[in-house]
């Protein structure tokens, strides 16, 4: 396959920061996330932002059907004509949003769940995460490469200030392994900073479930909302319409000190506040 940067000249294309888009000119990096995925031929997978296709091409090789979804339509319209161009039959492009994508529509297709694999664009690879988590009923398991620095912040034991809101989304659902590492030089144009490739394991059997994970995200996202500030007095000045004494109450029953930071909360004790404070708050599942 030709390299991201001719593929863009001849199609008179540039890159585009806003979208954030960097493409793998290594094909052995391709090559690596696809043996590292431990495919079969029975598989079907969900590419995020497919690109010029240095992913796509090989993957279609190694599964049954390759969803590609592009919100470049520029960068549909090159990967539409390289798969021609390789004879390959089997991918189907969707040019749209990963952010508006209907994971469960994609599984109910194949009757079965599938396997989310991409480079996460940098702008929006957060949001993506999200995502994928509120649709893992869908999803096997995911292998994405992201920001290095945004990799240790999933995989983050609490304690420490890699630790945060993604780290207890991401934990409470998944396990999380590293698969490797991919230089900057490997991409074109070249980003500042190094990837990583971690494999996303959505637990069918939760070790701590609560009883709203609606509430769970939004009861996170206060408490590390200010998060220099103690357990107690982030969420009194947090969104949660809750006010110090109710806050004080919840902390108690959920046997918690408030004088805590957040990043110092496991997983488990997030759940444990978090139905707390829908004894208190049963509201909070509807707001």
């Amino acid at each position: 396959m030709p390299s991201p940067k001719a593929l863009l000249n001849a199609a008179k294309i540039r890159a585009s920061k806003e979208l954030g888009q960097n493409f793998l000119s290594d094909p052995s990096s391709a090559e690596l996330i696809v043996r590292k995925s431990s495919l079969s031929p029975e598989d079907v997978v969900l590419e995020i932002g497919a690109g010029l296709g240095a992913l796509t091409i090989p993957l279609s090789r190694s599964v049954k059907k390759v969803y590609a979804v592009e919100k470049d339509r520029r960068l549909a319209t090159v990967l539409n004509g390289e798969l021609i161009k390789n004879d390959i039959y089997n991918v189907e492009i969707f040019h749209q949003d990963i952010l508006k994508t209907d994971m469960t529509a994609l599984s109910a297709l194949d009757k079965g769940k599938i396997i989310v694999i991409g480079n996460l664009p940098y702008n929006i690879s957060s949001q993506i995460l999200i995502h994928l988590v509120k649709s893992r009923e869908a999803i096997e398991r995911t292998i994405i490469m992201l920001q290095k620095e945004l990799a240790h912040r999933i995989a983050a034991p609490s304690g420490g200030r890699n630790y945060g809101r993604l780290s207890v989304i991401i934990q409470y659902c998944s396990q999380v392994k590293t698969i490797a590492d991919i230089k900057a030089s490997q991409f074109f144009p070249r980003p500042k900073v190094d990837s990583r490739i971690l494999e996303i394991h959505f637990m069918k059997t939760l070790p701590f479930p609560v009883a709203n994970e609606k509430t769970l995200f939004q009861v996170v996202a206060a408490a590390f909302g200010k998060r220099r500030k103690t357990l107690k007095n982030a969420l009194s000045k947090s969104c949660l319409p809750a006010n110090p004494d109710t806050i004080a109450t919840v902390l108690e029953i959920a046997g918690i000190d408030g004088t805590r930071r957040a990043e110092t909360l496991s997983v488990e004790e997030f759940v444990r506040l978090t139905d707390a404070f829908l004894t208190q708050m049963p509201s909070l599942t509807s707001d």
